[in-house]
């Protein structure tokens, strides 16, 4: 059996004109509805109402804008507004509909079945043809993996960052406790001339292979990348893998101008070391960038030059388990998986 708060009330100022009091009034509606039953203060509230001489079971008329039902006609309305501007805001619409803000929130969420969400960064508006190639690397890539051709083991990937030498933190390593009537702490914002190194690095799934510090006023050429990176790299895997040096070694790196020279792809063919494409605007899918550069920069602590700087890095490469590296490249292939299912569009907000 089904009530409306009118009906309630109705039944409220019958036993009230016999004198029942209100919990007893309480406790038989209770008995009969159960939770549908209306609370106690408003049983006693009511049944005051009746005793002071009220008749009527309506609420009072309230002043302000009058209630307006959610007419296929507003509902109509607010959608358009939306499709319109999908930024609007409610206050924005009750200007210009004279719907209330509950009325408006009520269209909204029960009947357009909406919800405001923030727009979120991405690196770049990807084109058709752009997802398209992101999709044909990724799927041309995990199927070298899935198939046993490629092993995760093999895989050497690597980037150049700049670290500086002063950590300015985040917000909420910033955060101090003061007392109350004391101001709030201040950071001062780095300049972008404050003193900071360049540093190129590669990892595979057991660990660092190669950090190397780019000299102060150096740029990295095609040239200098063969020499002081791409060299030293392949001396470090030698060293590492005495008996089968760089038999069945992958690279991989992104899409910068002294890696996709030709001079380079070269270099690394005569050395027999298969280079594994990337997708062009893709940090999503670079290891550097989505784990290992930021990981670092969290970490770091004040350094007074370069040399103590690079020793920090490599102190904290060193430091991390070994696990930290493999759980890397195991996300590597799920994001690029992720990549493939979402059809080339970017995907961070759908990573667990």
């Amino acid at each position: 059996m089904n009530m409306d708060k009118e009906n309630f009330r109705f039944y409220i100022k019958v036993r009230t004109a016999l004198d029942i009091p209100a919990r007893i009034i309480y406790d038989e509606l209770c008995s009969v509805f159960g939770d549908q039953a209306p609370a106690l203060r408003t049983v006693e509230r009511w049944s005051k109402f009746f005793r002071e001489g009220r008749e009527h079971v309506e609420d009072e008329e309230r002043p302000g804008r009058p209630v307006i039902k959610t007419t296929s006609e507003n509902i109509e309305h607010v959608r358009r507004l939306i499709d319109d501007d999908p930024h609007i805001t409610i206050q924005e619409m009750e200007v210009q509909t004279d719907l209330s803000h509950g009325t408006i929130h009520r269209i909204i969420s029960d009947h357009l079945n909406l919800k405001k969400l923030t727009a979120r960064y991405i690196p770049k508006q990807l084109t058709d043809s752009q997802k398209a190639e992101r999709v044909r690397l990724c799927k041309e890539n995990l199927e070298k993996f899935e198939s046993g051709a490629w092993r995760l083991c093999d895989v050497i990937t690597g980037d150049e960052s700049w670290f500086y030498h002063k950590q300015i933190g985040r917000k909420v390593s910033n955060a101090a406790w003061v007392s109350r009537n004391d101001p709030p702490p201040t950071v001062v914002r780095r300049s972008p001339y404050a003193p900071k190194t360049l540093m190129s690095i590669f990892f595979k799934s057991t660990g660092p292979v190669l950090i190397h510090r780019v000299e102060r006023g150096q740029t990295i050429d095609h040239r200098y990348y063969i020499d002081n990176c791409l060299e030293p790299l392949i001396d470090n895997i030698k060293r590492q893998r005495p008996t089968c040096g760089v038999q069945g070694i992958k690279i991989h790196y992104d899409n910068g101008r002294p890696h996709v020279h030709k001079e380079v792809s070269n270099y690394l063919q005569s050395e027999g070391i298969t280079i594994i494409k990337h997708p062009p605007n893709s940090p999503d899918l670079a290891p550097c960038d989505f784990w290992l550069f930021d990981f670092i920069k969290e970490n770091l602590s004040d350094q007074n030059d370069s040399e103590s700087l690079y020793q920090a890095v490599s102190d904290f490469m060193n430091s991390l388990d070994k696990e930290e590296y493999r759980k890397t490249f195991d996300k590597w292939i799920e994001r690029m998986r992720l990549c493939v299912d979402n059809r080339g569009d970017y995907f961070e907000h759908l990573m667990k």
